[in-house]
């Protein structure tokens, strides 16, 4: 028995594809069917049906045409039927194959430069394929680096989420690379993978290759191309890497005013109590909402149509610190952590006493004690400690991340223009009287204001960076 019942191509256009499919199609038992669900047309352009079934069926249920496919194939274990999938094709379709294990997955892959460039010489001639020579169309075109650098993005985010899903799901796929199509091992490999026995002796001479000559000769402004490519940062290495675990949303922390729409999407160690306090105050002092699970924010969210979520964004510092203050400085009480506290004193040598601080603990101490807290979330936020990221101190960034795992906050305030943010926030849902936010949203913020110094700013920048550049993180103070 075949370990597919179908297989998909992912490639995008100017690839290779259209010469890909007419190889496979040379191997019997194996048929391509084109671009089965390019929503423009189903197939190839001209067609009206792929399998019997039209592209209005295919449009109002993909999984109709992906059965058809298999069905091809099923009980012949030397049949195998498939279709070419691109990255603006119906997003459903790869929902439903990239995690199929029964779907075989030929991922095919170019040059960016040749492929952009040939797509724009395709467009300009309007030669998308070439049967005869006597035919051809040449045209030189413009490199555009914004142009090119959107369609570098597309390419990439395609290739990064396919192969992501490969990975989580324990899969893998068979790779082409636009040169190796000329190579007829490579496509007789392609088929044994496939597990089709037939094999070919040579490619397929119908198609033929568009515009040969070297990129020089078919970019008008060569010299700016080169000078824009040698300043892509083609490997990335300016990338703030992020080694933390990915999390889902934290509903059971949501919390929702009494009687207003609006929703509070917590990050720890953030101002919460001055948000949930104004949320009280908002409503004239009735109970908040809270303790969610998936089921009942769902059921709270259809009884408050127009309603909006929010959450507060602190900056690195303060937020370290406050993490710092509410878990680790105490020895005990509530919230507080004190085996992790232990095991950073034995581990980390952070420099607090076995028990809680007396009135030898000062500034000194304070900034101290603070600094090294900071020094051991850099290994820690990096992956490279044995304890845990509490979402006391993960990454804003990931923890919005998680957010969106459920639904993305409505609006993202920040703590330092917390009142004007709150105000503007409660007009959306028709509430022009709200209380304005009058207390201090960090208690911790004398404490910080008597250590904070620029050896504190760039150990907080060293941890976390990616909130640094993902927010516009200025210095704190």
């Amino acid at each position: 028995m075949s370990r597919f019942d179908y297989f998909i191509v992912f490639a995008d256009m100017r690839t290779g594809s259209n010469f890909l499919e007419a190889n496979l199609n040379a191997f019997d038992g194996v048929s391509c069917l084109g671009e089965a669900f390019n929503p423009h047309f189903i197939g190839y352009p001209n067609s009206t049906e792929v399998l019997g079934i039209t592209q209005a069926q295919r449009d109002s249920d993909p999984a109709r045409l992906i059965s058809a496919v298999k069905a091809e194939g099923a009980g012949r274990p030397s049949v195998i039927a498939g279709f070419r999938y691109f990255n603006d094709h119906d997003p459903r379709v790869m929902e439903m194959c990239l995690p199929d294990p029964r779907c075989a997955k030929i991922v095919l892959t170019r040059n960016p430069v040749e492929s952009y460039v040939s797509r724009k010489i395709a467009a300009a001639t309007g030669q998308w394929k070439l049967t005869n020579v006597k035919h051809a169309k040449s045209e030189t075109i413009r490199f555009e680096p914004g142009e090119f650098a959107r369609h570098l993005d597309a390419l990439q985010a395609f290739q990064v989420r396919i192969l992501n899903g490969l990975q989580r799901t324990g899969q893998t796929a068979f790779y082409v690379d636009y040169e190796d199509l000329q190579d007829v091992e490579v496509m007789n490999g392609l088929a044994a993978w496939l597990g089709i026995p037939a094999r070919i002796e040579g490619l397929n001479k119908k198609l033929k290759k568009q515009n040969p000559e070297p990129l020089s000769e078919k970019v008008q402004n060569f010299d700016e191309m080169e000078t824009a490519l040698a300043r892509a940062d083609r490997f990335n290495l300016t990338r703030t890497p992020n080694f933390e675990p990915r999390r889902g949303p934290a509903i059971p922390t949501y919390v929702a005013a009494p009687k207003t729409p609006l929703l509070y999407l917590p990050l720890r160690s953030g101002p919460e109590a001055a948000v949930r306090d104004w949320l009280v105050a908002l409503d004239g002092g009735a109970a908040l909402h809270g303790k969610f699970t998936n089921k009942t924010l769902r059921q709270w969210m259809g009884k408050h149509p127009g309603h909006r979520s929010f959450t507060v964004l602190r900056h690195p510092v303060a937020r370290a610190h406050a993490a710092f203050c509410e878990r680790i400085l105490p020895a005990s009480g509530a919230g507080t952590f004190p085996e992790l506290r232990q095991n950073l004193r034995r581990q980390f040598n952070l420099p607090l006493p076995e028990g809680d601080v007396g009135e030898d603990y000062g500034t000194a101490e304070h900034r101290a004690a603070f600094l090294s807290f900071l020094s051991f979330l850099k290994p820690n936020l990096g992956g490279q400690t044995n304890l845990r990221i509490d979402p006391a101190w993960a990454s804003q960034g990931v923890l919005l991340q998680g957010m969106s795992g459920f639904a993305p906050p409505d609006m993202i305030l920040r703590e330092d223009s917390l009142g004007t943010d709150l105000a503007y926030l409660a007009r959306q849902v028709g509430r022009d009287d709200a209380p304005a936010m009058t207390q201090d949203t960090d208690p911790h913020h004398y404490a910080l204001a008597k250590v904070y110094d620029a050896d504190i700013e760039k150990a907080a920048r060293d941890a976390y960076g990616r909130d640094y550049e993902m927010f516009g993180f200025s210095d704190w103070g």
